[in-house]
C-alpha cells in the first residue's frame, strides 16, 4: 500500500523543490516514520553547494538528523509499535568487510549513509531499516529529539578521547559539531575552554556558559597555558578544519593529552609531529557513531546535559526549504536550523 506524501528533492543548482511523492510501506524488516522535524547539517550544506552531485544526483531526498513517530513496522520487526517516538542512527553496512568483521560496522568498507546514498527524512515518511531506529522517551520534544544524531556524534567523539572528569578541554572551533562537543564534554566532568573566530558563535558559546577564546585576538597556546597553569590542555578536539587550527591542537597541548580529529579537512593539514615525540601526544581519528553513542546522546539531550533550546536557533516548514537553506547560507548567527515536516508537535 502506498500513500501520497510531500517531499523536497535536491535539484542541483542549490535548489530544492518540495512535490508530491508516493510513500510505500515498510517491506520485511523495515520500519516507516513519521517524520516531526530534520535538521540541515554541514554535509547537507555540501550538498546544497554542489559539491556531492556525483554521490547524491538530482534526484534525491536529503536529510538524516530527525525525529519522529512509527507509521508501520514490515514483517520480522519487533519491539516497535505506530506511534512510538524515534530517531533514526542513518548508516547501513554491509556485513562482509574487514571493518564488519572486527566489528566496526560504523566505519564499513561499503557503509551507505542513509540521507545521502539513498533517499533521507526531508519527506513526510521515511521507511528505513529497523536495526537503525531507536525508541525514544514517552515526554522527549520531537523538535529536541532532532538533535540526537548531531549529539551522538559529539559522544563519540567524547568517548574516544577517554575523557576523565577534571580534565582540561579544549574545542578548537564552536560551529555545531563543536558546540556539541563542548557540551557534552562537560557533562562528562571536563573544564572546558571553547575556541573560535567568528564573533556570534562565541556569544553562543558564552550563553551556553563556557570560557572562550578569540586566537584571532588573543594567543591561544598563552591563554590555555594560562587557565590550565601552565600544563596545557589534557583534551584537544580539533573541530575546525583549518591549518591555524591543526597548529593550534598540538600548541595547546599537555604532556601524554589526547588529541581528537573530528573535522573533515578539504586538504591534508600540516601537523607538527616534533609535539608528539616531545610531549608523547596521542591523536585518534573519529567518524560518526556507534549504537552506544545513540543511547548517551539520548539520554544527554533527555536530561538537558545539551541546551537544545539555545542550541536550535530556527524552525521553517518543509514548503520554506529552499529558503531556510538560503539563510543558512549567509547567517553569521545560526546554529542549528530545522525543517518542521510533519504537522504535529
Amino acid at each position: 500500500m502506498t500513500q501520497t506524501i510531500q517531499a523536497a528533492f535536491y535539484r542541483g543548482d542549490r535548489t530544492f523543490t518540495v512535490e508530491t511523492a508516493e510513500a510505500a510501506g515498510p517491506a520485511a524488516g523495515e520500519v516507516s516514520i513519521r517524520i516531526a522535524y530534520c535538521g540541515i547539517c554541514g554535509t547537507d550544506m555540501h550538498v546544497y553547494h554542489g559539491n556531492m552531485d556525483a554521490r547524491v544526483g538530482f534526484e534525491r531526498v536529503i536529510g538524516h538528523e530527525m525525529s519522529g513517530v512509527v507509521a508501520a513496522v514490515g514483517d520480522g520487526v519487533t519491539g516497535f509499535a505506530e506511534g512510538q517516538k524515534v530517531v533514526v542512527r542513518p548508516l547501513d553496512h554491509c556485513g562482509d568487510c574487514p571493518a564488519c568483521n572486527a566489528g566496526h560496522q560504523h566505519i564499513c568498507h561499503n557503509l551507505k549513509f542513509l540521507g545521502l546514498d539513498t533517499n533521507g527524512a526531508m519527506q513526510e515518511i521515511w521507511t528505513v531499516p529497523s536495526h537503525t531506529v531507536h525508541l525514544l522517551p514517552d515526554d522527549m520534544r520531537l523538535d529536541h529529539a532532532a538533535l540526537i544524531e548531531p549529539v551522538a556524534v559529539a559522544c563519540h567523539d567524547v568517548r574516544m578521547s577517554n575523557l576523565q572528569a577534571g580534565e582540561d578541554v579544549l574545542v578548537i572551533g564552536g560551529g555545531p559539531i563543536g558546540m556539541l562537543c563542548a557540551m557534552v564534554a562537560r557533562d562528562a566532568g571536563g573544564n572546558v575552554v571553547v575556541s573560535e573566530v567568528n564573533e556570534a558563535r562565541l556569544a553562543i558559546a558564552e550563553k551556553l556558559g563556557f570560557d572562550t577564546v578569540n586566537p584571532a585576538k588573543a594567543d591561544l597556546a598563552a591563554a590555555i597555558q594560562e587557565r590550565t597553569g601552565g600544563k596545557g590542555a589534557d583534551v584537544v578536539f580539533e573541530v575546525s578544519g583549518s591549518q591555524p587550527g591543526v597548529d593550534a591542537m598540538t600548541a595547546c597541548a599537555a604532556t601524554r593529552a589526547r588529541i581528537v580529529m573530528v573535522a573533515i579537512h578539504a586538504q591534508k593539514p600540516q601537523i607538527d609531529l616534533f609535539q608528539f615525540f616531545w610531549r608523547e601526544l596521542q591523536m585518534v581519528g573519529v567518524r560518526v557513531y556507534e549504537p552506544q553513542d545513540y543511547d548517551k546522546a539520548i539520554s544527554i539531550v533527555a536530561s538537558g546535559g545539551v541546551d537544545a533550546e539555545t542550541f536550535i536557533t530556527d524552525v521553517s516548514p518543509l514548503a520554506d526549504i529552499q529558503k531556510a537553506f538560503e539563510q543558512l547560507d549567509s547567517s553569521p548567527t545560526a546554529l542549528k536550523s530545522l525543517i518542521k515536516v510533519g504537522d504535529f508537535a
